[in-house]
C-alpha cells in the first residue's frame, strides 16, 4: 500500500477533522448563487460560505491588516492575485485590475479604499468587477482545501482514508508529509550541534 494511506494520514486525518469543528464551528454549506450574480457575492459564496453580508462586513473582512483602508495589496489580494493558481497571469493584468478597482473607488484619489468610500459607491449599486481570473482565492493552503475540496466531497464524520483518493486529497497530505520529514531532518540536524547548511558559505571552513 502507498505510504500515504497507512498511519501518517490516519493521524492528519484526525487532525484535520479536529481543525475542522474548532476552527469553523462545523460544517459549512455549499452557498448556491443566481448564474447572474455579481462578483462580491459569488467570491462570499465560493470563498467563505457566507450568503448574507452588507457592505460593511465585506469591506472588513477582506481588509487583512485592519487598517480601515484597502490598499493595493488588500484589492490584489482579495481577487486572489497573490495566490499560486494566478500565477499565469502577469503583472500588468494584475496592475489593471488594481487600477480599475480604485479608479472605481477611491473618490478622493489618495490611492485607497476607506470604507466611507466602500460604502458610498455600494450605495451608488459601485460592485466589484469580475475580470475573469477565478472567485479569487485569498486563503492558506489548508483553507483553501478545505473551502473548495474537503466540504464538497468529504463532509460529514464518516470520512474514511479510502475515500480520500482525489488528485487534491493525494496531493494535499502529501505536501503535509514532506513537511512532516522536513521537520524530523531539521530535528535530527539540530540534535547533533550546529547546522552546517544554515552558516552562510563565507563564514565555513574549507
Amino acid at each position: 500500500m502507498n505510504r500515504l494511506f497507512q498511519a501518517p494520514l490516519s493521524a492528519l486525518l484526525l487532525l484535520f477533522r479536529a481543525y475542522n469543528v474548532c476552527a469553523h464551528g462545523g460544517e459549512h454549506a455549499q452557498v448556491v448563487v443566481a448564474p447572474d450574480a455579481d462578483w462580491p457575492t459569488r467570491h462570499m459564496a465560493e470563498e467563505h460560505h457566507i450568503s448574507g453580508f452588507d457592505a460593511t462586513a465585506f469591506f472588513n473582512l477582506h481588509d487583512y491588516d485592519s487598517t480601515g483602508v484597502w490598499t493595493s495589496v488588500d484589492v490584489k489580494r482579495t481577487y486572489g492575485l497573490t495566490d499560486p493558481s494566478t500565477s499565469h497571469i502577469s503583472n500588468t493584468k494584475k496592475d489593471m485590475v488594481v487600477a480599475t478597482v480604485l479608479d472605481m473607488f477611491d473618490i478622493n484619489k489618495d490611492g485607497e479604499i476607506s470604507l466611507s468610500e466602500f460604502l458610498q459607491k455600494d450605495s451608488e449599486n459601485v460592485k466589484l468587477p469580475d475580470f475573469g481570473m477565478g472567485p479569487g482565492h485569498h486563503g492558506d493552503d489548508e483553507y483553501e482545501y478545505e473551502i473548495h475540496h474537503w466540504e464538497k466531497y468529504h463532509s460529514g464524520d464518516d470520512v474514511k482514508e479510502e475515500d480520500l483518493t482525489h488528485p487534491e486529497d493525494i496531493e494535499h497530505f502529501k505536501k503535509h508529509e514532506e513537511m512532516e520529514a522536513r521537520q524530523e531532518e531539521w530535528e535530527r540536524a539540530e540534535a547533533l550541534g550546529i547546522v552546517e547548511r544554515n552558516i552562510p558559505a563565507k563564514y565555513r571552513q574549507n
